[in-house]
Formats: C-alpha cells, sequence, structure tokens
C-alpha cells in the first residue's frame, strides 16, 4: 500500500485518493473558477500522469507539496492548468452568432458610431484560435462592404498552451471542410508541403488579433468599454455563484448597448444582471 493511501500501479506511480482530489478540485476552483466533481477524477489523475513523470515524483502526495510551494504556485500553475482545461472549438462554430453580428450588431453599431473608432471585440476563452479567427473574417468581411469600418479584437484564455497555437495560426486542413471555397482562398494559405496537410491564417488576419493570457477569477479591466463580447461554451465549467461572477465583470467591461454572446448550452436565467435578451444566447447591456 502506497504511503498516501492509493493502489500502486504498474507505471510506478501511486492513484491519487479522494481527499487528494477534493483538495486539488477545491484549489483549481479557487484559482481558476473551474468545477471539477468527483466523476472527474480518473481524468484529472490520467492527465497529470505525464507531469509527474517528468517531475520525477512518485505520487499526488509529492506533487501537492510541491504544487502548494511558493516555487510551485509560480511554475507549476500553468502547467496544471494546460492538463485540466479541455479545449474543443471549431471555425464557425454555432454560425447563427455570426449572422446576427454580421447582420444586426454591426450595420446598427456603424449607424450609431460611423469612423469615429474601431469596433472594439473580445473572445473570451478563445481556446486554439477558431473562434478570434472566425470573428477577424466576419469582420474583415464587413469592413469590405462598409467603408471606412475600423475593428480591433482581443482574444484571451488562461492556457498558455492553446494561446500559443493560436498565435500560430496554423490547423488541419480538415477543419475547413464546411468553410466556403471563397473563404479559404481569401483568408488562409495552404503548407507548401501539400503531404502535411496543413492551412495557415493570412498574415493580416493574424496581425488584427491581440492574443492575451487572462485568468477570469483575477482582477480584469481595460482602457476602452468593449461593444461586444463572445464567450461561448466557457461558463459551463463554472458553478453558478462563479457564472454570476464572471458576468457582472464582463458587464463592467461592456459599454451601455453592447453584446454578450454565449453558447447555447449556456442560461443567464435568474441572475441579476443589466442585461436583456436580443436573440437566442445574446444579449445586449442597458
Amino acid at each position: 500500500m502506497a504511503s498516501n493511501g492509493g493502489s500502486t500501479r504498474a507505471s510506478g506511480l501511486t492513484s491519487m485518493t479522494e481527499k487528494e482530489f477534493r483538495r486539488l478540485s477545491d484549489f483549481i476552483h479557487t484559482e481558476v473558477g473551474i468545477k471539477l466533481p468527483l466523476s472527474k477524477k480518473v481524468m484529472v489523475e490520467a492527465r497529470l500522469q505525464k507531469r509527474l513523470r517528468l517531475l520525477g515524483l512518485s505520487g499526488y502526495g509529492p506533487y501537492y507539496e510541491f504544487l502548494f510551494s511558493p516555487r510551485g504556485l509560480d511554475e507549476e500553475l500553468v502547467h496544471l492548468i494546460d492538463v485540466i482545461t479541455t479545449n474543443t472549438t471549431e471555425f464557425f462554430r454555432e454560425p447563427r452568432h455570426f449572422e446576427v453580428l454580421s447582420q444586426d450588431v454591426l450595420p446598427s453599431w456603424r449607424t450609431a458610431h460611423g469612423p469615429a473608432r474601431p469596433f472594439r471585440l473580445w473572445s473570451a476563452g478563445c481556446s486554439t484560435g477558431e473562434e478570434p479567427y472566425t470573428l477577424a473574417i466576419v469582420l474583415s468581411e464587413y469592413a469590405q462592404r462598409a467603408s471606412g469600418f475600423r475593428f480591433s479584437i482581443m482574444a484571451t484564455d488562461i492556457s498558455t498552451r492553446v494561446l500559443s497555437l493560436a498565435r500560430n495560426g496554423v490547423y488541419p486542413e480538415e477543419r475547413l471542410d464546411k468553410l466556403p471555397l471563397e473563404i479559404k482562398r481569401r483568408y488562409f494559405l495552404r503548407s507548401k508541403d501539400r503531404s502535411r496537410k496543413l492551412v495557415r491564417l493570412m498574415p493580416e488576419l493574424r496581425k488584427v488579433i491581440d492574443f492575451r493570457r487572462l485568468n477570469f477569477m483575477e482582477p480584469f479591466s481595460f482602457p476602452e468599454p468593449l461593444d461586444t463580447i463572445f464567450c461561448r461554451k466557457v461558463m459551463i465549467y463554472f458553478d453558478r455563484v462563479t457564472q454570476e461572477q464572471l458576468l457582472t465583470k464582463f458587464c463592467l467591461q461592456l459599454r451601455s448597448g453592447g453584446f454578450l454572446f454565449i453558447g447555447h448550452s449556456e442560461s443567464l436565467t435568474g441572475m441579476d444582471l443589466p442585461l436583456r435578451q436580443h436573440a437566442p444566447t445574446v444579449y445586449r447591456k442597458v
């Protein structure tokens, strides 16, 4: 029997006890807002095994001793976040949102503001970049129809790993299967080595997005109010209290009349927020 109460595996690593999992779950909830139920124990344990091997640790007890030390909090937290976060996305996911943006939000914004200032948009929880690049395509397409229209896009995630992938802007060619041919030709470059079957976003599109690391649980503010925030399929990992706290922060950064887009599996029902529904899962600040 291992000293921390877990069984010993063939790999030489001891298994995680329920007490250890709850300690880690509480820590992750406090640090990044993600709620890990006990049903996720096996998944978390499996994902952490690589970190234990890299650090030369024999079990989760020694790992926690390192994680909760001053050095560990500084060095290991970012790796732990990469391990426990799930990043699933695609180009033009939930396409109705982009129709509302291009056909409703942008024309009304341009009528109100004209070319006086850029349209400011935030992709909050951007994962590997498909959402902000989709938004950049939508806004670029609109700019071609609306003379003088300018925009800026900020894209944030807590995971440094996915931000690195997003900044690079390289994807398997199959990710574009559902996109119109004209969009592929206009905004993507194929790899010179055709056997690799990779594509990359045009440099002009990569330049318009400001990728940053941001932890929703920490205080944040931006110099100028935002016109639109996309935060989709992110809050499903938070409990209800954390969701409302985060949405309150969003509202503080959103200008009056600005829009918030959330995922179709998410809901604001019963929350005390200065938002009114504009379309399914699209809200406007009042």
